[in-house]
């Protein structure tokens, strides 16, 4: 059995955002739920509210991956940074 998060990590990034607004959505609804005195179970709104901050987590490891590859790709591309090589000064 898979974890919750590792399976977010199989998702592309348009299913993530897709996920995250039905999740936010869902906590909008469960928190108007909580205050007309509708809702049955309270823990409801924290499971909603890990299941964002997961998305969330996933997505932002992605951008920082992507920043260090295209960061990496800049300095291997750039003259001088070769090992060996004195830049000029």
């Amino acid at each position: 059995m898979a974890s919750k998060t590792a399976e977010l990590r199989e998702l592309t990034d348009e299913q993530l955002l897709e996920r995250a607004e039905s999740s936010k959505e869902e906590l909008f609804n469960l928190r108007f739920q909580l205050a007309t005195g509708q809702l049955d179970d309270s823990s409801s709104i924290k499971k909603v509210r890990h299941e964002i901050a997961r998305i969330a987590t996933v997505m932002s490891q992605r951008d920082i991956e992507e920043a260090r590859a295209t960061a990496t790709d800049a300095e291997a591309g750039a003259p001088g940074t070769e090992p060996g090589t004195e830049s000029e000064q």
